[in-house]
């Protein structure tokens, strides 16, 4: 349910809103000519060009029924939900332009054929692809998943940990599963900074042979641990509550915790964390760094979840910390938040744990509209 529920957030966004022309009643029959359920699906409650073709077109409505199926079961196979609902609303926002729909401008009447064709043939295309055994490695953005399915070892690897993963998390109850879930992002994140492929983006695959090696060794080391668990989810997740070094690796251990005890991963997953400064003894340190979320789930940019999971309101027209009184905006799926925050540390039973509590206060911020 979980899964299917991410998935019809996932297939919603950006999608934009048919054309009104200034004569509204013309407009509504002239729509309903050429979208027979736009009245009985009342389609026209819809604000966003794409979700009234997909609500008012019988192909397009059974086609995106399908492509909901095809994208839940994409994450009932891939342990970074996160990174596949992101994937995801970038495609949505590029099938929009390529078919000719700009943001939410609307579309003219005499254009709504044209586009409801381009649509139907790029959501088809899509659901071909989603299926396809292959598509985690053809979606791949990130240099660190460019070097795994360039190598065949290195993906085999991958699927055995994710298949383990899996297996494990489905043992637990729902919010244990989505903090389980969490917990893997962040030892995705962990395993990158450790090889060095952070920041690597747009280092050519040959210059890096050796994050391949230490890559190797994280799925052997993983793999082990999975296997060890015997079959108990909590032997595996839930465990390290502090950090045997003062780094990012703390600061993201940190920020996990705070987004688990206010139940921010239904609603942000964190993408990186990067150590900007930082400064220790030998009992205290103070790390200041970079935070990137994406939204996986819509919320108002001033409320509980966006001071509680990013640290401040927002003013989404200026992507700047500090909403609008009264501003009822709400970040859609695939917004990009990033946040610069100092995270206290302590040195305690050999590990560093850490004083911060709330995401507040922030320094800097800025979101970044998705499609």
């Amino acid at each position: 349910m979980r899964a299917f529920a991410l998935a019809m957030v996932a297939i919603g966004i950006g999608l934009a809103q048919p054309a009104q022309a200034d004569n509204a009643a013309d407009s509504n029959r002239s729509i309903t000519d050429i979208l027979p359920l736009f009245t009985k699906n009342h389609c026209e409650e819809t604000k966003v060009p794409a979700d009234q073709l997909f609500c008012g077109d019988p192909e397009l409505n059974a086609t995106g029924a399908k492509l909901s199926t095809a994208i839940a079961g994409r994450l009932k196979r891939v342990p970074n939900r996160g990174m596949a609902i992101e994937e995801n609303a970038e495609w949505v926002r590029d099938r929009n332009s390529s078919c000719g729909i700009l943001g939410r401008q609307p579309v003219r009447i005499e254009d709504i054929k044209p586009v409801r064709d381009c649509l139907l043939k790029e959501t088809e295309e899509r659901i071909d692809i989603l299926v396809d055994p292959n598509f985690d490695c053809l979606a791949v953005h990130t240099t660190a998943g460019l070097l795994i399915c360039s190598d065949p070892s290195l993906a085999l690897a991958k699927e055995e940990l994710n298949e383990l993963v899996i297996g494990l998390i489905a043992k637990l109850k729902e919010n244990e599963a989505r903090e389980a879930f969490s917990e893997f992002d962040r030892w995705t994140r962990e395993r990158d900074r450790k090889c060095d492929l952070e920041g690597k983006d747009n280092v050519p695959l040959q210059e890096l042979p050796s994050s391949e090696g230490c890559l190797s060794d994280y799925f052997a080391r993983k793999i082990a641990e999975a296997t060890a668990a015997k079959g108990d989810p909590k032997k595996i997740f839930g465990q390290q509550l502090a950090s045997p070094v003062a780094n990012a690796d703390a600061v993201d251990l940190c920020v996990a915790q705070i987004h688990s005890a206010g139940a921010c991963g239904s609603f942000l997953a964190v993408n990186r964390v990067v150590q900007i400064e930082s400064s220790q003894t030998e009992e205290s340190a103070q790390i200041t760094s970079g935070i990137e979320m994406v939204v996986l789930s819509p919320f108002t940019a001033c409320s509980p979840i966006a001071s509680g999971c990013t640290g401040t309101c927002w003013d989404l027209k200026s992507g700047k910390p500090k909403s609008v009184p009264g501003s009822r905006e709400q970040f859609q799926v695939g917004y990009r938040v990033r946040i610069e925050k100092s995270f206290a540390f302590q040195k305690k039973d050999g590990g560093w744990r850490c004083n911060a509590t709330a995401m507040q206060p922030v320094e800097v911020g800025v979101a970044l509209s998705g499609p």
